[in-house]
């Protein structure tokens, strides 16, 4: 292991290293992996590679009563660096601890340094690997719990520990449980600090609602109630209702996901309904689908809708995709362009949320136990990604040059108590659903499957680690 300059940051500090047992570290990880590999660090020194994530996935900010010593600031570090200078800095390449390293670090539990080390999820053992171009950016999630999760993320195909890192979590509040679950996240293509919304289930007084928030201050800008429409389902037992949605200039268009599905035309600027329409109008009856999806394509030239066929009330596992006319369905019809069907699994591959990538030519289609990407013009298959078992993906969110998708995907997780202790039922751990990250290359056609959760860290925190975290779509303002 290379002897350059060592350092180890968690939560934005240094910290100097005096023992390392298993309670220095999160459960969930493997201790002894790392004892091996921090083996040839002096006791008193300060440890250092490049880029290794050393938290738990699912609170990369916080050590249970951590067992390293934190130095609070520059001048410390640079005592203690020099102090030890004689034990381990003694090879060429030193680097010396500036000011500036001080306040670029980052603040998530990252490992930095000169040499690019890498630990994957198979060994822990240092490997040398090319440095890829990272992403960051500020994701909004929607879930069931009235808000959306606001994650600031930075993405690296190249680091296989975490692919995905969450540098900080927030929210945006619209409501509460009770009245604003929401599975749908849709960024102002002309104002990227306006945030519209639409609700998945009918609040306590029967009204489902399409709305609008403002980014910057994350307050409700407009909320508009709406009774449900005597042709769809809607009810507390009857659900779903809006789950995806698209835009033109002037208009936001959720998709009514239940029976019988329709997608919704609305001003952007007051949000006044000026269409609703049916599926039936391109020959879906009643019965013959499940879960509507759908959004426009980057030019806002066309629609993708994306119905899960069924038979005798069963999903198929087959899912059709249909193109339609933006400028015919702004003006409430639909003029199809194109159709084809894509077949999965019955009863595991449903179609859910999607986006198209920035240049049109490739959608990114999330089917539950499964990814696809498929080429727009033709609506054929180009890759095909298994979720992992337990495993199911929601939305899929490409970055602005294509090279890499976002995506939301709901994973089994341990259930804990309000003091952290792991439930156990019928002599087992409980499990709950919570909402994650996962990380698809599109260069290379790789699904990473290492998860970071955007729900439960928080819920376990606020004691609720035995409830199940639900999320479902996003979108993101990515960083230049």
């Amino acid at each position: 292991m290379p002897t350059q300059s060592k350092e180890i940051r968690i939560s934005g500090c240094l910290w100097e290293k005096t023992t390392l047992n298993h309670h220095c570290w999160p459960r969930n990880f493997f201790f002894s992996k790392i004892k091996n590999a921090l083996a040839k660090i002096p006791p008193r020194g300060i440890i250092a590679t490049k880029d290794v994530t050393i938290c738990r996935s699912g609170n990369p900010s916080r050590l249970s009563k951590p067992r390293w010593h934190r130095l609070d600031n520059y001048h410390r570090c640079l005592a203690q660096a020099r102090k030890n200078r004689s034990n381990f800095l003694k090879e060429e390449n030193t680097m010396q601890l500036t000011k500036s390293m001080w306040r670029n670090t980052l603040i998530v539990g990252t490992v930095v340094g000169l040499s690019y080390l890498s630990f994957t999820t198979d060994s822990l053992t240092p490997s040398a690997v090319a440095a890829g171009k990272t992403y960051n950016g500020t994701v909004y999630v929607a879930g069931h719990g009235g808000h959306f999760a606001k994650a600031e993320v930075t993405l690296d195909s190249s680091n296989e520990a975490m692919p995905v890192k969450i540098n900080s979590l927030d929210k945006i509040d619209i409501g509460d449980t009770k009245t604003h679950m929401t599975h749908d996240a849709r960024i102002d293509a002309t104002d990227r600090n306006i945030l519209f919304w639409s609700t998945y289930k009918l609040d306590p007084q029967g009204k489902q609602h399409v709305g609008k928030s403002d980014l910057k201050t994350g307050k409700v800008i407009k909320d508009v109630a709406m009774d449900p429409d005597p042709r769809a389902m809607g009810g507390d037992k009857k659900m779903p209702l809006y789950c995806a949605s698209g835009q033109s200039k002037n208009s936001f268009m959720p998709v009514f996901m239940g029976v019988e599905a329709y997608v919704d035309v609305f001003d952007k600027a007051t949000l006044e309904k000026k269409h609703r329409v049916f599926v039936s109008d391109l020959g879906y009856a009643k019965g013959s689908y499940q879960f509507l999806h759908g959004t426009n394509s980057p030019d806002q030239k066309t629609f993708l809708l994306a119905l899960n066929l069924t038979k005798e009330g069963k999903g198929t596992g087959d899912i059709d995709l249909v193109l339609v006319d933006m400028a015919a369905l702004e003006g409430g019809k639909f003029k199809e362009i194109k159709r084809a069907t894509l077949k999965g699994a019955a009863g595991k591959t449903i179609s859910f949320r999607e986006y198209f990538s920035n240049d049109g030519k490739l959608i990114y289609q999330s089917v539950g136990d499964r990814l696809w990407v498929i080429d727009a013009a033709t609506l054929a298959l180009v890759d095909e990604k298994m979720a992992p078992e337990g495993s199911q993906i929601h939305d899929a969110m490409p970055t602005p040059d294509g090279k890499l998708a976002l995506l939301t995907v709901r994973t089994l997780t341990e259930a804990c108590d309000a003091t952290g202790k792991p439930i156990m039922k019928d002599g087992e751990k409980a499990q709950i659903t919570d909402g994650t990250f996962m990380l698809y290359d599109a260069s290379a056609k790789k699904l990473h499957n290492k998860t970071i959760s955007t729900c439960f860290a928080c819920h376990k925190e606020a004691g609720l680690g035995d409830k199940t975290a639900i999320l479902c779509g996003l979108d993101a303002n990515w960083k230049k």
